[in-house]
């Protein structure tokens, strides 16, 4: 079974769904994971009921954060943003459907990390149980 969401997940990889700008964007933030340098930039229209009406998501990175940026992306239109702002890293890891290392979870809920900062208009905190990143821990990489 993981095999087939791994698949899924290179799917949303290589053909992102909803990728790129989005004109006249109501809602924006971007975000970057300090450990390995994944970058996510989301943009939301809502609507009049204020729900998403549209999403893109621009960045680049890891398979495990563009594909959690796509599937989640497909998941939020027509949501409500107040709804958008209580998700959880549930909510991701149920979309992408295998279990992630800790050290790649932040991977994993950079995008949500953003759509919650973007519905909220500004930075939001990691999720609690993501283990901090050698950047947070003042650790410095070993030279390659």
């Amino acid at each position: 079974m993981d095999d087939l969401y791994r698949e899924n997940i290179l799917d949303h990889y290589k053909q992102p769904h909803r990728w790129g700008e989005l004109a006249g964007a109501d809602l924006e933030f971007e975000d970057f994971n300090p450990l390995c340098g994944d970058e996510l930039k989301v943009q939301l229209k809502v609507d009049a009921e204020n729900r998403v009406e549209d999403v893109r998501f621009s960045g680049h990175g890891c398979a495990i954060s563009q594909a959690s940026a796509s599937m989640a992306s497909d998941e939020v239109i027509g949501m409500p943003v107040e709804q958008l702002v209580r998700l959880d890293k549930g909510f991701i890891l149920e979309l992408l459907g295998i279990d992630i290392s800790a050290t790649r979870m932040k991977c994993a809920l950079l995008s949500l990390k953003v759509l919650k900062s973007a519905g909220l208009g500004q930075s939001v905190a990691w999720e609690s149980d993501a283990p901090p990143n050698a950047a947070e821990q003042g650790v410095t990489p070993p030279a390659s």
